[in-house]
């Protein structure tokens, strides 16, 4: 029998980590007089989070162990007519695996910031920031009412643009965190008409309310069209989804949000803020089932993320920006077991790669303090000897990323590649194309990336730029490199470990057991990825042992050869390859001219709309003519008025005189006399003639 939930507690989890975002934002600064130093604030920032985490691990405990659920109402907003407006918690599997993923990315991210932020002059107002973003995602989690998913949505984003922008005196920074902003609000325009559909169509708000009328949206179309009701709702959706998991083409501002200091890009770009997309999907796995016409348009959305955006990453030379193409491509892999109904699976990988690509990212930030904040990896190399808790905690989110078998990565990716096979929608055989494509270029960048920053020659005292850009003060890049303080390298060890181990533990549970049974829906008569992946699953450490006679270890196993051979045997091929490549490296190097098209077609077509409507529309027509040309009609009309008004009697008797003239004038031509003069004046031409 399930047990219920504390409201108390869980409510707890969220109010936490908001405590310490107010008291640090408000005591810290310099809005409230800095009342308090350093220590004390990232000490309250971190207990907020510590004290949500400690609750979010028992809530999972109970959730897995004695199957205890929650989803009540915490408090009523407000009721218009029939919809309700709330805020209330739904408490399952989903929900209690996304507040652990949440809750200890997050309090790594926080210890870490200690060291990587000590010499920052906004030290307190950026703990006020991640922790008010932990509350935000909390909140979006833990919802169970679009109203409240919203909130947490639009939370996640304007934290994310105050973060990007953290360091606002950079124009790179501005124009990043702009660019985050504009290009999520493209796709929230889509995500609140989906909800605006469901609310009107089924006069709630409520997740369980909604799911229960699911089959009534399938009859339905859109009022004008004979599209189908629940797909233009999923779609719409979808759009929302694409924009904050930063799925082509609202993928573009994920690259530049790098600008924003490295531990954000742990927090935000790797186990939260992106996967949001990936959350909400999965939770309306009821709606999406009921559509294949939006599950083929996740498949191939989410493969040409998968593949294209891993190309980019080949280029790169910013080893943050080589980490972010990674996770853009992870999340294409998410995206594409979405659209094959394997929702368990897409949420595994979303786990897995949490804990693995937060390691990498906050892995880069060690080797960009250590090297003195140089940040392009063609001027690193040989940082093993100097950084060896950093270049082993590296290497292992390194592997778990590229699938090698055992590791995490290996159990989450894997069964993605499966999923796809097994699917028989229309668009599943690009998608499985992409994600096997995909596994030999995500090898090859990211063992690239490690070759060049932990092995080979040294190369730290030839950077011909000595200041980096990834923080506020630079430093010279001749000196030696070191290894980073202990809370840095901490939390490195402690996210290495579900890198390497969660993937064997949790497979079994999460996708063959009754973990997420109630929360997700599959249509298993239509849908048959999920009974492919069981009936050929045997145990993880068999799943393994299999892997290593498959394509996807072959093709792995030949991306990593590749990079060995290209940057540490014969470092003249790479460059050998792109002169005759050149054509396609320009296209790679300008990223798909996505950003000139977005920059020079669409910002300029619309400032072009924008000034036509504001000359023709608002300056001629409202100014112009209804303003301008109302006030001046009055004034005409009352210049005559004024002259009538002279303050003489006479004048006025005058006028009085012609008013009675004309009335009797007109009452005789409407009577009877009017009516013999008139016909007299009508024969009156007859005899002038």
């Amino acid at each position: 029998m399930s047990q219920t939930l504390s409201s108390t507690a869980l409510l707890a989890v969220p109010l936490a980590p908001l405590a310490g975002a107010l008291l640090a934002g408000v005591l810290g600064t310099r809005f409230g007089g800095n009342r308090i130093g350093r220590r004390t604030t990232h000490s309250l920032a971190i207990l907020g989070v510590l004290i949500s985490f400690i609750l979010s691990a028992l809530t999972l405990h109970s959730v897995a162990t004695e199957g205890a659920r929650f989803n009540e109402t915490i408090y009523p907003w407000m009721q218009v007519g029939g919809l309700k407006m709330e805020v209330g918690f739904l408490v399952d599997g989903l929900t209690a695996m996304m507040m652990c993923v949440v809750t200890f990315v997050s309090l790594m991210v926080h210890i870490y910031t200690i060291g990587y932020m000590e010499d920052d002059e906004g030290y307190n107002r950026f703990f006020a920031y991640i922790s008010l973003f932990t509350f935000a995602m909390l909140m979006l989690v833990m919802s169970n009412n679009f109203l409240q998913l919203f909130f947490g949505w639009e939370a996640v984003g304007l934290v994310s643009y105050l973060l990007i922008g953290f360091w606002f005196n950079k124009p790179t920074a501005i124009f990043a965190n702009m660019k985050a902003f504009l290009v999520n609000r493209v796709g929230d325009f889509g995500f609140i008409l989906g909800i605006g559909l469901i609310a009107a169509y089924t006069g709630s708000l409520n997740y369980t309310e909604v799911f229960a009328q699911a089959q009534d949206l399938v009859v339905q179309t859109l009022p004008g069209t004979d599209w189908s009701l629940v797909t233009v709702v999923c779609i719409c959706l979808f759009i929302g989804a694409m924009g904050k998991s930063a799925q082509f083409p609202l993928h573009v501002w994920l690259p530049d949000s790098m600008e924003g200091p490295t531990p954000i890009s742990a927090l935000i770009h790797a186990a939260t803020m992106v996967t949001a997309g990936i959350f909400m999907v999965s939770r309306m796995s009821g709606l999406f089932e009921l559509s294949d016409t939006a599950l083929n348009l996740v498949l191939v959305v989410g493969a040409i993320t998968a593949l294209f955006m891993g190309f980019l990453g080949i280029i790169q030379n910013d080893i943050k920006r080589v980490v972010a193409y990674s996770t853009l491509s992870q999340l294409g892999y998410m995206t594409v077991a979405l659209g094959a109904s394997a929702y368990s699976v897409a949420l595994f990988h979303l786990m897995t790669h949490a804990f693995f690509k937060a390691l990498l990212f906050l892995g880069a930030g060690s080797v960009i303090m250590g090297m003195h904040h140089n940040q392009d990896i063609r001027w690193m190399g040989g940082v093993r000897k100097y950084m060896p808790i950093t270049w082993m905690t590296s290497l292992l989110g390194s592997l778990a990323l590229i699938g090698t078998p055992l590791f995490s990565g290996f159990y989450s990716k894997d069964s993605i590649i499966e999923a796809v096979a097994e699917s028989h929608l229309p668009a599943a055989g690009f998608a499985s194309f992409a994600v096997l494509a995909g596994v030999f270029v995500t090898a090859f960048y990211s063992f690239r990336m490690y070759f060049l920053v932990f092995h080979g020659a040294e190369r730290y005292d030839q950077n011909p730029d000595s200041h980096s850009a990834d923080h506020g003060h630079g430093h010279h890049g001749s000196h030696a490199p070191h290894e980073s303080p202990w809370v840095v390298t901490l939390p490195l060890v402690l996210l290495a470990i579900p890198s390497v181990v969660i993937g064997y533990m949790a497979i079994e549970p999460l996708l063959f057991g009754d973990f997420l049974a109630d929360a997700i829906h599959v249509d298993g008569q239509t849908h048959h990825a999920m009974h492919g992946l069981e009936e050929a699953f045997h145990g993880p450490l068999a799943m393994a042992l299999h892997a290593l006679t498959t394509m996807p270890f072959a093709l792995a196993f030949a991306g990593v050869a590749a990079a060995w051979y290209m940057y540490m045997v014969n470092p003249a091929l790479p460059r050998a390859i792109g002169a005759t490549l050149r054509p396609l490296v320009v296209i790679l190097e300008n990223k798909y001219y996505l950003d000139w098209f977005n920059e020079n077609v669409l910002a300029r077509g619309a400032r072009v709309l924008g000034t036509a409507f504001w000359q023709g529309g608002d300056r001629r027509v409202i100014d112009g003519f209804v303003v301008n040309g109302s006030w001046k009609t009055v004034a005409v009309l009352a210049g005559w008025v004024r002259r009538a008004q002279s303050g003489y009697l006479y004048h006025y008797a005058l006028v009085m005189a012609l008013g009675l003239f004309v009335l009797l004038t007109v009452s005789l031509w409407h009577g009877p006399l009017a009516l013999m003069l008139r016909a007299t004046m009508a024969w009156f031409p007859f005899f002038w003639n």
